[in-house]
């Protein structure tokens, strides 16, 4: 990547859409953050420039975010391969082996490199880390957020969180190149084996069921916090749960200060809470949403596929009960983080009885076109893939090995998962 053509088109969109005003600047004084305060549009970068992220507004329907979004990205796609850049839908970066490992230059993304930087300062932890401290400026996702009811919340967070075999089954689609190639879905160990999962309560599923909301406070009271701002400035220190934290006189961290990290003593405040920072696979926002956050960036064509998913399910959250109620899978001697592990593989276990679990993914996407149908507004259209992906017992991951297998170009590869 350069970088220099990245902040040349960011420009270019700028002016072409001229409604998006600038809301983040670097410290060498480039954009990494424009919005659009008519409908809340976001273009901006994840943590590094090489990763862009389209984060949509808030809209009803699925059809007006697709048509707002194709144009962002065809427009932004054709000014990068002018330049002979180009953007396709892959959870992990292809050509992550030229990328530059350099963070956004602004506080919060130096702080948060840093700190997945400092694996080797937990070695009392017993934990084992993963050697891609940089992961967040290679892999991506397709995250969508939702608003739920607050008396159907813990319903949601309990069904769907025992959909993450099954969607691991359809979407998975972070394949590490080069290595580890017996996963499809990488991103979720780059996640785990990192210093977000020091305490495993951040990341990954919740392996209980909670009976009321009292049960997820208590939860997410068990959670650890590296990070704060204040006075203005972001303070990284070691990972600690709350209660730790809370309990302590003073905190001892450090913050970047013109290229140099200076320790800091501190005292923690309860408006620090504003700060903590779970990464599960579903969070609940301080917008007020449930966030679902476990699906790998999809084909390009096929985005709209992840919203449309869990907007069909959102309402059909008892009949998804029943059904993983009365299926085997669920039953067996694997918990649902256990499947889940297992179905971000390459191969599934010949333990499993393929055409029994791909037949409950069927019925799941089954209930979410019911659920959208429901809506009346046609987004049933959008789970169409997936439909072919259930169909033929494979994902978006495994058909990238399988082309390469047959001696399909990757440059070829790349440009049909960017194709929109």
């Amino acid at each position: 990547m350069d970088f220099d053509i990245v902040h040349r088109v960011t420009e270019s969109f700028k002016n072409h859409f001229n409604s998006f005003e600038v809301e983040g600047i670097d410290y060498d004084g480039n954009i990494y953050a424009l919005r659009n305060p008519e409908n809340d549009d976001v273009l901006c970068y994840d943590c590094s420039y090489n990763n862009i992220e389209f984060a949509m507004g808030k809209e009803e329907d699925l059809f007006t975010i697709n048509e707002r979004f194709k144009q962002y990205y065809a427009f932004i796609k054709k000014e990068l391969e002018i330049y002979n850049h180009t953007l396709s839908g892959m959870g992990i970066n292809p050509y992550r082996k030229y990328n530059h490992k350099i963070p956004i230059p602004n506080e919060r993304y130096l702080m948060l490199y840093h700190h997945l930087q400092s694996a080797d300062t937990y070695s009392d932890s017993l934990m084992y880390f993963h050697d891609y401290p940089g992961y967040g400026m290679f892999s991506s996702a397709s995250q969508v957020q939702l608003d739920v009811p607050y008396d159907e919340l813990i319903e949601n967070i309990n069904v769907f969180s025992k959909l993450e075999p099954i969607k691991a089954l359809i979407f998975s689609n972070s394949v590490l190149l080069g290595e580890n190639e017996d996963y499809v879905c990488f991103r979720d160990n780059l996640w785990e084996y990192s210093t977000h999962g020091i305490n495993p309560h951040n990341i990954g599923m919740y392996d209980i069921e909670f009976e009321d909301i009292g049960e997820l406070v208590s939860y997410l009271s068990s959670l650890n916090i590296y990070r704060v701002m204040h006075d203005g400035i972001y303070i990284n220190f070691p990972s600690m749960p709350l209660k730790e934290y809370f309990n302590s006189d003073t905190i001892e961290g450090e913050y970047y200060c013109k290229g140099n990290y200076k320790n800091i003593e501190f005292k923690p405040s309860l408006d620090d809470m504003e700060y903590v920072r779970a990464f599960k696979f579903i969070n609940l926002t301080f917008r007020g949403t449930l966030e679902y956050r476990s699906v790998c960036t999809q084909p390009i064509k096929d985005s709209m596929s992840v919203a449309a998913f869990h907007v069909g399910l959102k309402h059909k959250t008892k009949e998804l009960e029943k059904l993983f109620f009365y299926a085997p899978i669920f039953h067996d001697c694997y918990n649902i983080t256990e499947l889940r592990k297992l179905f971000i593989k390459t191969e599934l276990p010949s333990s499993i009885d393929k055409d029994e679990i791909y037949n409950l993914a069927k019925d799941v996407l089954d209930l979410a076109t019911e659920g959208l149908k429901e809506r009346g507004l046609g987004e049933e259209i959008f789970l169409e893939p997936l439909y072919r992906n259930v169909e033929e017992k494979t994902t978006p991951g495994k058909r990238i090995l399988v082309s390469l297998e047959e001696g399909v170009s990757l440059e070829k590869i790349i440009k049909d998962y960017g194709d929109i």
